[in-house]
């Protein structure tokens, strides 16, 4: 099954193309070859991008303070094991201290790094970090793999608090949709969201054997899922006229 997620929200939104771009990152660091280092530095300087947002910081110490807050209020409810709700809230504390504990923006101290920062500044033009451009760079990536992979986790590491939080609070958010297996009639599918209550994410599961891609559009008062099918040998989306199944969650 393919996992869709649409955010109903900036913030959400936010949240989901750093989870994107961390877990590249993630990927391409333990790699050996100098292109995959490369990527993976770009990535990081992609994080600082987005992370540069004056009030990313604020907003994700407010929902780790919010999300405690709601958890502590589960405490003495005889359906939910004290244990895990105080490993949950622990790592909530632990994502809040360690978040509140940096200064500035995501990546900060990288900007120090002049090195760096001559390479961030060229990695945005076509072909702009080639050895000629970059000869310090460009010895660096011939250097040997496992101590560019050294200096890689030790910059990404100045990142991993706010890692931890978006992994952590979108886990949370995930957590608390329930799934429903709902159905498009004729390739159009739209639901009114309840009164009075806010949801944050949709997450839409679809078999993809079906070779269907989903247009989702969402507020507030209702969803609307449109599939389309890609014809054989033509680039554009033409709308299915087939009922579907698929499994759709909201998550508040």
């Amino acid at each position: 099954m393919i996992l869709y997620e649409y955010p109903f929200n900036e913030r959400i939104r936010t949240y989901l193309r750093l989870e994107h771009l961390f877990r590249r990152l993630a990927l391409l660091v333990p790699r050996d070859h100098p292109l995959d280092h490369h990527h993976a530095l770009t990535t990081i300087f992609e994080i600082m991008d987005v992370g540069a947002r004056a009030d990313l910081k604020s907003d994700v110490l407010k929902d780790l303070d919010r999300q405690r807050q709601t958890l502590n209020g589960y405490r003495g409810n005889p359906a939910i094991a004290e244990s895990v709700l105080d490993e949950i809230i622990g790592q909530l504390d632990n994502c809040f201290a360690a978040l509140n504990g940096q200064p500035g923006k995501a990546g900060q101290p990288l900007t120090e790094n002049e090195w760096l920062m001559s390479i961030r500044s060229r990695v945005g033009i076509p072909g702009g970090t080639c050895e000629f451009d970059l000869p310090a760079y460009y010895a660096w990536q011939h250097r040997d793999p496992a101590s560019r992979r050294v200096e890689l986790e030790r910059w990404a590491q100045t990142l991993a608090p706010l890692a931890e939080s978006i992994y952590m609070l979108l886990k949370l958010l995930r957590d608390a949709g329930a799934p429903q297996k709902v159905v498009a009639a004729n390739g159009q599918f739209t639901q009114n969201l309840p009164q009075g209550r806010t949801f944050q994410l949709l997450r839409m599961r679809l078999d993809p054997r079906l070779g269907l891609v989903p247009e989702i559009s969402g507020n507030r008062l209702m969803v609307s899922v449109r599939l389309m099918r890609q014809e054989s040998g033509e680039p554009k989306l033409h709308a299915s006229s087939d009922d579907t199944a698929f499994e759709l969650t909201l998550c508040s």
